[in-house]
């Protein structure tokens, strides 16, 4: 029954992301694997082609999903297991061997982004992700790739200061990560991955933050920081990150939102579909979120 809901549920997300998607072309999906009686990889790519969506993102090497994007046309963002980003860090052997088993086999893939773990910075791989994505960049090149964009993925628990937006700054061991992670992405024209969920900051502090507007709901800007009015705390999210960012001098390294979601259960009556469709229907709509930069949804 769960696996029967939980499909019902991507399959009306898709279908309302089908009536966003032709407003903005910076909206994809997440396409997880975690679950029972998944629909096959085949299936899920024709529905995505049918929805229109262009942009997918997978968090580590499936060869059954690989095969179903080939020539699709979709630009995918591949991720590599965090246990790896240490092996690939070790030397670009280890990354030619990641490329050539999970990247050459699939010319027909157009890979756009390459991304070493998911959420390591704040994390103890971390410390390696710099290393690895020199040595990922120097394998993909070895075979042709050259555009392809090597980066990796950051979570706001590496945050320090988060409010105002203006005072966004980083803890002082991830600052020192992020030094050495944002000179490699200037260096390459590469964006960051940071993962942003308005839920989370709502769901603690449900009495000074306001249901509409963590789901773009809000008909006035209820949070200001100097002369920026916020009508969203997504916007006010990301701006948070960029001030981390300009206070290590990488104020013009650009931003890839990795993941963004509202869950449907687990947490009382602010957890259902109602307000993952509202959250996800505006995060689609230019008219709602103005914010310019790719996201990834998380609808499965």
């Amino acid at each position: 029954m769960a696996s029967l809901r939980n499909l019902s549920i991507f399959l009306t997300l898709a279908l309302i992301l089908a009536t966003q998607v032709a407003l903005s072309t910076s909206i994809g999906v997440n396409y997880g694997r975690n679950g029972d009686n998944l629909p096959s990889p085949q299936n899920v790519i024709s529905l995505y082609k049918k929805c229109g969506i262009k942009l997918l993102r997978l968090f580590e090497p499936n060869p059954d999903v690989l095969e179903a994007l080939k020539g699709s046309g979709i630009e995918v963002s591949l991720g590599t297991r965090n246990d790896d980003v240490k092996v690939i860090a070790s030397s670009v052997s280890a990354a030619n061997q990641w490329v050539n088993t999970n990247i050459a086999p699939y010319s027909q893939v157009n890979f756009t982004w390459i991304v070493l773990g998911n959420e390591i910075i704040p994390g103890a791989e971390g410390a390696f992700a710099t290393q690895a994505m020199q040595n990922m960049k120097e394998a993909l090149i070895s075979i042709g790739l050259t555009n392809t964009k090597v980066t990796t993925s950051f979570f706001l628990a590496g945050l320090a200061s988060s409010y105002p937006p203006s005072a966004g700054a980083f803890t002082d061991e991830v600052a020192e990560v992020m030094k050495d992670v944002t000179a490699f992405l200037l260096q390459n024209d590469a964006p960051l991955m940071a993962n942003v969920y308005p839920y989370f900051p709502y769901a603690s502090n449900p009495a000074d933050i306001k249901l509409d507007y963590a789901l773009f709901q809000s008909k006035v800007a209820p949070a200001t920081d100097g002369n920026l009015k916020y009508d969203n705390l997504f916007d006010a999210m990301v701006d948070v990150v960029y001030s981390a960012l300009e206070k290590i001098d990488a104020g013009n390294v650009s931003l890839v939102i990795g993941e963004t979601s509202w869950p449907t259960a687990g947490n009382g009556a602010i957890t259902n579909t109602e307000n993952a469709k509202a959250y996800n229907s505006n995060q689609t709509d230019p008219t709602v979120n103005e914010c310019a930069i790719d996201v990834f949804l998380i609808l499965i």
